[in-house]
């Protein structure tokens, strides 16, 4: 494997992004939400103004699993097979380079440009609150940011696997959104209504390991159990052992979304299933 051929690829696709103005619009809508979130989201309440790091990330967490899994999944549903309808990917693998490669370099690329706009936006929050906030309070700022990043190459990663075994770009979108509405809507619901169903009998105790079943309640648990108002405020430290809990295990958690999707799409690209 060349890290040289991984490098041209992803840095095509990378500036692909940014020449078609993709990073600059979507550093704008985290920009323009996260500001939106910090001075106004006491208005119900009759306040207007920054409050607190604890509640502008907690109203953050509850925006970005939304926003940033639907972002990754539209960025990356077609990487392959949007190449493949084009007629271009037989034109790449006709290259010297390996499917590997090819693979590597498209999704570093758009990691890239994702972690790239999410950096812009969320970052320029937080030099504008700097000045309001301590070290402590920038601490946790600069680890949602992080989270965030990872958030959105775990997403990414799902997608990109979409695209090596989608039979064309239509049925990838559905897919895509699918997703989205699995791991983001249906999925908790599920396990919440396991858990009425049986008056809690069945699921209790492994709960919180199911919920390590998806990376939307990793990203979750991640940002609000570093926050112990916030944590009481949502009851999770009923529910989430705090053993499990800890930073570092929840990352590897979160690294394991963003390899093993794409550890699946590499082995299936390998084989020869995107029919190049």
């Amino acid at each position: 494997m060349e890290f040289s051929q991984i490098a041209a690829i992803a840095g095509k696709e990378f500036w692909d992004r940014i020449r078609n103005r993709w990073v600059l619009a979507v550093a704008l809508v985290f920009t323009a939400f996260a500001l939106s979130i910090a001075y106004f989201g006491a208005a119900q309440q009759g306040t207007v103004g920054f409050r607190s790091i604890e509640v502008t990330i907690a109203s953050l967490v509850s925006l970005v699993i939304y926003l940033i899994p639907l972002i990754a999944l539209v960025l990356g549903f077609d990487a392959i097979v949007g190449e493949r309808e084009r007629g271009s990917l037989d034109l790449l693998l006709s290259m010297p380079i390996t499917r590997l490669e090819l693979l590597l370099g498209k999704y570093l690329g758009l990691a890239g440009a994702l972690t790239f706009s999410t950096v812009a936006g969320f970052g320029l929050v937080g030099v504008v609150l700097s000045a309001q906030l301590d070290l402590n309070a920038l601490f946790h700022y600069v680890g949602f940011m992080l989270s965030s990043v990872l958030l959105g190459c775990a997403f990414l990663s799902l997608a990109v696997m979409l695209s090596v075994f989608a039979a064309d770009r239509t049925r990838a979108s559905g897919l895509a959104i699918a997703m989205w509405f699995f791991f983001v809507l249906i999925f908790d619901l599920l396990l919440l209504g396991v858990l009425v169903v049986t008056a809690g009998q069945w699921g209790g105790e492994a709960l919180p390991y199911l919920l390590l079943l998806n990376p939307a309640d990793v990203f979750r648990i991640l940002n609000i159990f570093s926050l112990e108002d916030v944590r009481t405020l949502y009851g999770l430290a009923t529910v989430f052992p705090p053993a499990l809990a800890q930073p570092w295990l929840l990352g590897l958690v979160m690294a394991g979304w963003i390899v093993v999707p794409l550890a699946v799409a590499a082995w299936r690209f390998r084989l020869g299933a995107g029919r190049a």
